[in-house]
């Protein structure tokens, strides 16, 4: 079940929120002080905040905004006010959505719900895992094994669309044009150069004979 962080000065509302939350099953923890809050939440690594905007010696903005600098988890806003100044705001620092108060519990975890549900769409989108290798495309790391690498931007590419497109040749002049997307000519050999570049990067994961060469057609994984 998915981990959530409460942010919420008033520790009624706190205790009722997070009561409600641990029903539904989710893991919760929360602050019940706000000078080192962000650092907290980094540490927890929860899969959603829900973020109370005013808060004594700091506000959800501030908050919010450091978040951010360090982390994309999705932040949910709380707030007694309606301003739509105040809903901009919280939109423009990097929350994924605003509840205002008093909310119906049932709304919340509505909300909370749909932003963990587009969360892990994203997640799945930019994975893709094949004969036990998985490709993480948004931080560019190939893992198998238990072990991790980092690609080049060419390593990359290259390995996204042959396996994006597993078990179907993928010809040499696809790869160059996803690589060089430009009318210049581009050497037939530097792609040669990259493929074997992947292969003893995949190598060193423990990957051997991932990459298959069609003679005169490809390649495929």
């Amino acid at each position: 079940m998915a981990k959530l962080f409460v942010v919420e000065d008033d520790a009624s509302l706190r205790t009722e929120l997070l009561h409600v939350l641990e029903l539904q099953g989710y893991d919760c923890a929360s602050a019940v002080s706000f000078e080192r809050v962000v650092d907290e939440i980094v540490a927890y690594a929860p899969d959603c905040v829900v973020l109370d905007l005013k808060l004594p010696g700091t506000s959800g903005f501030d908050v919010c905004r450091d978040v951010r600098t360090r982390s994309q988890v999705p932040i949910i806003m709380l707030t007694s006010s309606d301003s739509e100044f105040d809903e901009l705001m919280s939109m423009n620092l990097g929350a994924d959505d605003y509840v205002t108060k008093p909310y119906n519990p049932a709304i919340l975890l509505a909300r909370i719900q749909s932003v963990l549900r587009r969360t892990h769409r994203s997640a799945a989108a930019s994975r893709i895992t094949h004969k036990g290798l998985t490709l993480d495309l948004a931080k560019g790391v190939a893992s198998a094994g238990g072990k991790s690498l980092d690609l080049t931007r060419n390593e990359l590419k290259i390995l996204a669309i042959l396996m994006e497109n597993h078990d179907t040749i993928i010809s040499r002049q696809e790869i160059m044009n996803e690589l060089w997307q430009s009318d210049e000519f581009v050497d037939d050999n530097t792609l040669t150069v990259n493929i074997n570049r992947l292969r003893k990067s995949l190598e060193k994961l423990g990957v051997t004979d991932y990459l298959v060469t069609r003679r005169g057609q490809g390649y495929l994984v």
